[in-house]
């Protein structure tokens, strides 16, 4: 989820503490727990000052794994102990915990996932039936707050905002199978289905629709249950030796093909020798898709420079390109 939605569930989690009789005599220790709980597992979002594909490769990783569900709490617990001088440390470790696990459990709901049971596996978790800021929830958890904040009791307002959320989920799980039985109807009969990708949107109603076959690759949209395929590629395989022979080893690509499950690529010739370009098909949006990898390459096939992440028109990606070429210079 978003650090704004995190935050409302943080708040929402301060106000279901108030259960335990033992919070009412270090409330602020509490809150100071579950809202610091409620959004240290993204501390990793400053790999993204470093770059693009160190961040990709990492984020939801190791900080969102089963050690680090572990430890978080235990951190958050010794510090807020020591500058809160409290000495309960159960009940503090108890709703860190709490708030460390909500936030790893609520992110594995989204299309982009965590590596929430690693070491056992790296694979990501990706249930894909909440868009990354859902308005709904946010909105439902503001009113909850407000609810809270002009006297009502928290342990009820809070209980059947949980309540609520759990049959929402549900319904979303629900709406996300039926359409990809839509969706794998409209697959010829004679193609092999290898990946089926459906993502929600923050329309409510709108989802993305990507399906890779044996042959060809389906990408588009669905509104409720109609599922509209706009772009359809023939499959092809993997760029030339020539060309990744250097382009295999960039931190870039690497970290592109690692992120993206489905995707197409294509080749063209520059001035300087070759563009390489890597499409994440997942992420269609008004005819442009988003998520990409681009690699200069020279007429001997070295990488001059390269770019990965998100990108939302031609001229945005271009000036990027412009900036890691001067970088490389300098």
């Amino acid at each position: 989820m978003d650090t704004a939605t995190h935050v409302v569930m943080g708040v929402a989690l301060a106000g279901l503490a108030t259960i335990d009789p033992a919070v009412t005599t270090m409330y602020p220790a509490i809150v100071t727990t579950v809202m610091v709980g409620s959004q240290i597992p993204d501390i990793d979002t400053i790999l993204k000052f470093k770059n693009n594909a160190v961040y990709i490769n990492n984020h939801r990783g190791i900080t969102h794994s089963i050690p680090f569900t572990i430890i978080w709490p235990i951190l958050l617990t010794i510090l807020i102990c020591f500058f809160f001088k409290e000495n309960q440390y159960i009940h503090v470790w108890l709703w860190a915990q709490i708030a460390v696990f909500l936030h790893v459990f609520v992110d594995i709901f989204n299309s982009y996932g965590t590596q929430a049971l690693r070491p056992i596996t790296k694979k990501w978790i990706q249930i894909g039936i909440i868009n990354t800021f859902d308005p709904i929830i946010f909105i439902l958890h503001l009113c909850a707050i407000a609810l809270w904040y002009i006297g009502g009791n928290p342990i009820y307002i809070f209980s059947s905002l949980t309540i609520i959320l759990v049959i929402y989920y549900i319904m979303r799980r629900i709406l996300q199978q039926s359409i990809k039985s839509a969706a794998i109807k409209l697959i010829p009969k004679d193609e092999k289905i290898i990946k089926i990708f459906v993502a929600p949107t923050i329309r409510y109603f709108e989802w993305r629709v990507a399906i890779q076959t044996n042959t060809h690759d389906y990408i588009g949209r669905s509104y409720k249950r109609s599922v509209n395929f706009s772009d359809r590629f023939k499959r092809i395989p993997f760029p030339e030796a020539k060309y990744m022979q250097y382009a295999i080893h960039d931190k870039n690509l690497k970290a592109f093909i690692n992120f993206s499950s489905i995707y197409r690529w294509t080749i063209s010739e520059t001035e300087m020798g070759y563009e390489l370009r890597f499409i994440d098909l997942r992420y269609l949006k008004n005819g442009h898709y988003s998520f990409v990898a681009i690699l200069g390459l020279n007429n001997s096939y070295h990488v001059t420079h390269s770019y990965t992440g998100w990108v939302f028109s031609e001229d945005k990606l271009q000036k990027k390109l412009m900036r890691g070429k001067v970088n490389l210079k300098a």
